[in-house]
């Protein structure tokens, strides 16, 4: 059986895949909002360990499982070749397996060429999620993610064209009060020139990041109600599902654009108004912070 070193991290859209620890840690740990693999040191795990690990599944459970996750935060990184033999092992080993993911971020894009992404979409690695947080300049060089938004585009894109189906995240209050509504302009801008299949919003909220959460001013509800109306209010993707289910959020949100563009709009404007009648209740902050790791 897989073999974990703890905390383990996965979307919740993979909550029914098998997941395989191919990577520990993450490439670009460097990021100032983000806590998930403060307590790791990146490292590739050898190759031989994970196609030990793929053999050690039982012949009973094999042809139950059609999803499998590679993680941790950067399984993209893997080196190409050595990628393809644990692609092709998963596909020897899983007769149902249906697709692969991971998590990608900007860094290992630049790692994979047109081409090779095009073979690991061959190979069944089908879906990547992108971390994008936001798509305003001077918010991603607040937290330190280490590309711009323009960059970030065009590694997005290729993935796009090499096949791969992208699911993309941004952070709701990242910015803090002062650029909140410059944030949610410029991301629903990033999103209708890369058009994701998917979008999803999580809330920012405290996890190894003490030192960046105190150098906001962050947005009470009301304030991340808004932003998040700004951004839908600007979102014009060709098409695109975007979810709004994380444990951070308290606000959830499920529709598709273009079709649900309005109604996710006054869903927004229903629960200001409902939450409007609980007094202070938009005017604070909201506070959610791991217990774990």
């Amino acid at each position: 059986m897989p073999h974990y070193i703890e905390p383990l991290f996965r979307p919740p859209s993979e909550a029914r895949s098998l997941i395989f620890q191919i990577t520990i840690g993450c490439s670009q740990n460097q990021c100032r909002f983000c806590g998930m693999y403060k307590g790791k040191k990146f490292h590739v795990r050898p190759l031989q360990d994970i196609l030990a690990e793929i053999a050690e599944i039982s012949a009973l459970y094999r042809p139950r499982i059609d999803r499998i996750f590679l993680a941790d935060g950067d399984a993209l990184i893997y080196p190409f070749d050595d990628l393809c033999v644990i692609l092709d092992a998963l596909t020897a080993t899983f007769p149902a397996l249906t697709r692969v993911a991971s998590y990608a971020s900007p860094n290992s894009l630049t790692n994979k060429n047109a081409l090779q992404l095009s073979k690991l979409r061959a190979k069944r690695l089908k879906i990547l999620y992108f971390g994008l947080e936001s798509g305003d300049d001077a918010t991603l060089l607040a937290v330190n993610k280490g590309f711009n938004s323009e960059r970030m585009a065009e590694l997005a894109l290729a993935a796009r064209e090499a096949g791969m189906k992208l699911s993309v995240t941004a952070i709701l209050g990242l910015a803090g009060r002062g650029r909140s509504l410059q944030h949610a302009r410029a991301t629903a801008e990033w999103v209708n020139r890369v058009n994701p299949e998917f979008f999803s919003l999580l809330t920012m909220f405290h996890r190894h990041n003490d030192d960046y959460v105190r150098s906001l001013q962050l947005c009470t509800r009301r304030e991340l109600m808004l932003e998040t109306r700004e951004m839908l209010e600007h979102l014009h993707p060709a098409k695109t599902i975007l979810r709004s289910n994380h444990v951070s959020n308290f606000l959830n949100l499920s529709g598709s654009y273009p079709k649900d563009r309005e109604r996710l709009i006054f869903d927004v404007d229903t629960a200001l108004k409902h939450a409007a009648v609980r007094a202070g209740f938009l005017d604070e902050v909201p506070v959610y912070q791991e217990e774990h790791y």
